[in-house]
């Protein structure tokens, strides 16, 4: 894989950032994501409609993982809890959702609307744990493992899944 061919990308992320990705594009990204999955992402939707957020999450991306002492890896972000958040966060301003699995037609078309994208990792936990600088949990510590965190990364491998309303599912 020739790195010539690999987008380089530092959250926080620009609508121009955006804009310039198709589907199957290989990117790297490089600064702060956020983490959330089944338990952390719709408790954070629900502070973000009442104005309580506890981050700013304009440009962020976020990756559909718990974050353990093993590592990270996506979880499947076909989930209920996760797929209906996906909408309201990138109305709230997230650009770039990381996970797996194919999206609805709804969730497409939303991610279209916002300005937003869709990436899929390799499934290497070993890989994208490799890629973590540090760690902080930023809410919701009693979900444990599934808490909010606050990840600083380096060259976090992804490729573009959903993106103009183009999907390769």
């Amino acid at each position: 894989m020739s790195m010539e061919n690999i987008q380089k990308l530092k959250t926080p992320l620009t609508p121009s950032d955006i804009e310039n990705l198709q589907v199957g594009d290989r990117i790297t990204l490089t600064g702060e994501i956020l983490t959330g999955r089944d338990a952390a992402l719709p408790r954070l939707v629900k502070l973000i409609e009442k104005g309580e957020s506890p981050v700013n999450v304009e440009g962020t991306a976020i990756l559909h993982t718990a974050v353990s002492p093993a590592g990270i890896a996506p979880t499947s972000s076909n989930k209920t809890e996760i797929e209906s958040s996906i909408s309201p966060l990138s109305e709230a301003g997230v650009k770039m959702h990381i996970g797996k699995g194919a999206l609805s037609a709804p969730t497409q078309e939303a991610l279209e609307k916002e300005g937003s994208i869709f990436v899929v990792t390799p499934p290497a936990a070993a890989l994208l744990t490799s890629t973590m600088l540090s760690s902080e949990v930023i809410a919701f510590p009693e979900e444990g493992i599934e808490a909010l965190h606050r990840l600083e990364v380096k060259d976090f491998p992804g490729i573009v899944a959903v993106a103009h309303g183009k999907s390769i599912y």
